[in-house]
């Protein structure tokens, strides 16, 4: 019995991988770089003065400002409906940029959150509405950034610092996300997270044959 379990196990996984990944729109098509070369925010400040890096990363980057409660709905849309289902994943990372006056208002949502969501994966950053500014630029998106550096929108950047997203969307190129729109998180931006994903996956598995075979 425990052989035929076994030999279940490893003949349905790949199927379910490969299942999981096909699923997506892009299948395993690369998804569209719309812009290259996001600023770093190494220079950010976080709780524990330890930098955080977009290079080496595929990271969700969002822009939550001074609100509270903006922080609280978006951010419970994005772990339910996008985060949960990918935080295990190496490399994968939310990243939170918030102005420095939203530390500790910041902390205590992390605390009330925690029974209810994955709130310990969250990484937060904090700067001056200028540096914050000069980050949100670098996207180079249709996108206005608020008075108190707020933006309903995340962004999917990779590991070289480039912006992903669609150049066929229905309205045109899509650079960012809704995290209002739980419809868009649900098809648009979990389909594109899928492909990223899969995309990171299938280079590594093609530099480790090459490995073997030389």
């Amino acid at each position: 019995m425990k052989k035929f379990f076994v030999l279940t196990v490893l003949f349905a996984l790949p199927i379910v991988a490969y299942l999981f990944f096909a699923s997506g729109k892009n299948n395993f098509a690369r998804l569209p770089i719309l812009t290259e070369d996001v600023s770093e925010i190494s220079g950010l400040t976080t709780y524990k003065d330890e930098p955080v890096f977009l290079e080496d990363h595929i990271s969700v980057v969002a822009f939550f400002g001074e609100k509270i409660e903006d922080l609280k709905g978006n951010t419970f849309n994005l772990d339910k409906k996008i985060l949960e289902k990918y935080y295990a994943f190496d490399d994968f990372q939310f990243v939170i940029i918030l102005p420095e006056n939203a530390k500790a208002s910041a902390a205590d949502f992390i605390k009330e959150f925690e029974g209810i969501t994955n709130a310990q994966e969250w990484k937060f950053v904090f700067g001056s509405p200028e540096q914050i500014q000069e980050v949100f630029n670098s996207f180079s998106s249709p996108y206005q950034l608020s008075e108190d550096s707020y933006s309903p929108y995340v962004f999917i950047v990779d590991k070289s610092r480039n912006l992903r997203g669609r150049d066929d969307d229905d309205e045109g190129s899509l650079y960012g996300y809704d995290s209002r729109d739980i419809a868009e998180l649900t098809n648009k931006m979990n389909d594109d997270v899928k492909v990223i994903l899969a995309e990171y996956r299938l280079a590594l598995k093609k530099n480790n044959a090459e490995r073997k075979n030389n």
